[in-house]
């Protein structure tokens, strides 16, 4: 039976999902261990700004497609305070290599430590400075399996094409936060919003994009996979 007492670690972040319904998921999809929920707790501690924390149920999936892919190399474009890292360096599994790109200190600071309590810095590396800059020093090859961009929206187009460039064929790429909290179905009411035009500038895109096969799930904020073909 699942663990229906389970602790809701934090708000629903999908705007369509209510307490409820998101305590259901959590408790019945593998919701935050002890390790990760000592994360949520310490990013809900910044105050405001935990909001870009990826949601607990993300992060689930997330390791579970890192685990179902069989994925060894991975990167990640936009740390924050590291919840998403952890739960990809552990669906990547002992031999699994993990490079984090950030430009914030502080906040990766807090991602250092729960990884090194978790047990999975070994895991992952992380690169400060900005992200485009250290992503073109990468040899231009196919080396990773996984990748997942949540970082400033504006440059979203620079680091998918970076990061394509380095996918193998076949390899998975996530973008975080294509739902904009639900405005993107009607972005011509924000216009002042250049956070906003960026991402349906990026998602018409990569829905046309023959290099890859797109698909959009709402999960979170709003998660778009793309297979390399």
């Amino acid at each position: 039976m699942p663990d229906t007492s389970s602790p809701q670690p934090a708000p629903p972040k999908s705007f369509f999902l209510d307490p409820d319904l998101h305590g259901y998921i959590l408790s019945h999809g593998g919701g935050p261990n002890e390790a990760q929920q000592a994360l949520i707790a310490a990013t809900q501690a910044l105050g405001p700004v935990a909001r870009m924390q990826i949601a607990p149920e993300q992060g689930v999936f997330m390791e579970w497609l890192a685990r179902v892919t069989g994925a060894r190399q991975a990167v990640e474009v936009g740390v924050f305070t590291g919840y998403s890292a952890l739960c990809l360096a552990r669906g990547l599994g002992s031999g699994g290599r993990l490079l984090c790109l950030d430009v914030n200190e502080e906040w990766t600071r807090i991602a250092r430590t729960h990884w090194r309590r978790a047990g999975l810095a070994d895991r992952i590396t992380l690169r400060l400075g900005p992200a485009a800059a250290t992503l073109a020093t990468l040899p231009r090859q196919p080396t990773f399996d996984l990748g997942f961009i949540d970082a400033d929206k504006e440059n979203g187009r620079l680091y998918y094409e970076e990061v394509l460039a380095r996918l193998r064929p076949g390899g998975i790429l996530m973008l975080d936060n294509v739902f904009w909290g639900g405005t993107v179905a009607a972005p011509h009411q924000h216009p002042e919003d250049t956070a906003l035009q960026a991402i349906c500038e990026l998602n018409d895109f990569a829905a046309a994009d023959p290099r890859v096969q797109a698909s959009l799930l709402p999960l979170g904020d709003g998660l778009l996979l793309l297979r390399k073909r």
